[in-house]
Order: C-alpha cells, then structure tokens, then sequence
C-alpha cells in the first residue's frame, strides 16, 4: 500500500510542477482537455479489445493524468481538490454497498444492481428517472446498453430470453411491411426498433454488442485489406474486378486472417 501512496504522490508533485512550469500544461481548461479525455478513453477501449495488457497499463497512466489534471484545475478555481474526489467516489461506494457496509441481505448480482438504481434515484437531486443518469452524448449503440441497463436495474425487464428473441423477430417483421408500404421515417423507426431489440437480446445472451461489433469491424477491416493486398499481387485493381472475383479473394482471406 505504501508504495502505490508513494507513486499517486509521486503524480500528484508533478502535476504541480508542470501546471506550474510548463506553458502547454499551464493553458490547459477543463474544455480543452475534454476531447483529450474522449481519445484516452477510446485508446484505452481499443487496448481491452485487443487483449493488450502492457498497453492497457499505459492507457490507464494517461487516464490517471487526466483525472488528477482535472483536480488540479478543480483546486485552482476553489472547487474541489483531488482529495474531495477520492473521498467523495469513496462515501458513495459505500453507501451504494449496504450490502457491504450494511445490515442490506442480497443472493445475487442483479439484486445489486437493483439496489445500485434505487440508490442512485433517491441520491439524485431533483431527477425524477432513472434514465436521467444516461450522458446525452454517448454513442447511440452505448446509449441503449446504458438505458436498458438501467431499466433493468429497477425490474423493467423480459423474463425470458425466448421473449426477447421473439421481440426481435416481431421488429425484422415490422420492418419488412414498413420498407413495403411505409414513408423513409418509418423505415428509419422500425429499424432502430430492430436495433433496440437486438441490443436487448445481446444483454440477455451475456454479450456486449458494442464490443461484438468492434472485433466484427476489425475482422471485416482485416480481411478487406487482404483482399486489397492479394489482389494487387496478381496484377488486379480495385474497383474494376467483379464482384466474383472480389469474393473469391474473400473466401481466401476468410481462411487466413
């Protein structure tokens, strides 16, 4: 323990010394960090994705920075200080745990997190949902794992996965009939339906559909770039092969990368 204490003091001196010193570190706002932030956490993202411990290591390091950079500021302007956010993160861990830290009795994870929303609706000052918690700006997709979620948390949820696949083929159902007979705006609506719901039905099959559709992006980007590669080796051009003979370098880059 003393030695992690040594190393956060260690960051915390020389924030000091670059706020105090350096004219790029002595400029930075809280804005101007903000989409610095948004990068290191999608780094980050990217690092766990990719199973890359020693570069989630580092990602972590430029994460750490940025939170104690913010605290600094904070403590500039007379705001709060890294003190008052570790405490602060700290008293709340504790009261969202009375499970824990109280006399609370709970069998299982998800009555945790049931408790975990309930807490969080009677801490909130002034909201009146649970959906209130969810950022504005999230990506769409990450936006509905957070609301369904959320729901969840207080109980508004299917009981069975069969009626979430169900659900999902009811919405593949309503969208057929809309791209028949519907206007382009509800072509649009049932397919995000079908999006909601697929997302749902992930949740309930213990997959994560953002991460799914990232290692889904990179496999297509992988084997796309192999047909780009093998194809020029044989003398082709993109954009002037077929569509056979794209896919047969398709099939060949399914079976090496």
């Amino acid at each position: 323990m003393e030695e992690k204490l040594k190393a956060f003091e260690r960051l915390l001196k020389i924030m000091d010394e670059l706020r105090a010193q350096c004219p790029w570190d002595r400029k930075q706002t809280m804005e101007s960090l903000r989409h610095l932030t948004i990068e290191e956490t999608y780094e980050l993202s990217d690092a766990i994705i990719e199973g890359d411990l020693e570069e989630v290591k580092k990602e972590l390091g430029d994460l750490m920075l940025h939170m104690v950079f913010y605290s600094k500021i904070g403590s500039e302007k007379g705001a709060f200080d890294v003190a008052e956010v570790l405490n602060g993160i700290c008293e709340k861990l504790i009261h969202r745990h009375p499970h824990i830290y109280g006399d609370v009795k709970v069998t299982d994870e998800e009555e945790v997190k049931r408790n975990w929303e309930k807490i969080k609706l009677k801490e909130g000052k002034g909201k009146q949902s649970v959906l209130e918690g969810v950022p504005k700006s999230l990506p769409a997709l990450v936006k509905a794992i957070r609301i369904q979620d959320k729901a969840r948390g207080v109980g508004f949820d299917w009981d069975h996965q069969d009626q979430v696949y169900s659900k999902v083929m009811e919405e593949l159902e309503e969208l057929k009939h809309e791209e028949k007979a519907g206007s382009q705006g509800d072509i649009e609506a049932e397919f995000g339906d079908v999006l909601f719901s697929m997302i749902n039905y992930a949740r309930f099959i213990g997959v994560n559909p953002e991460d799914a559709l990232e290692r889904t992006n990179k496999k297509f980007i992988k084997r796309f770039q192999y047909l780009e590669s093998e194809s020029q080796k044989d003398g082709k051009i993109m954009g002037e092969m077929s569509l056979k003979e794209m896919d047969e370098y398709w099939e060949r880059a399914k079976g090496s990368v």
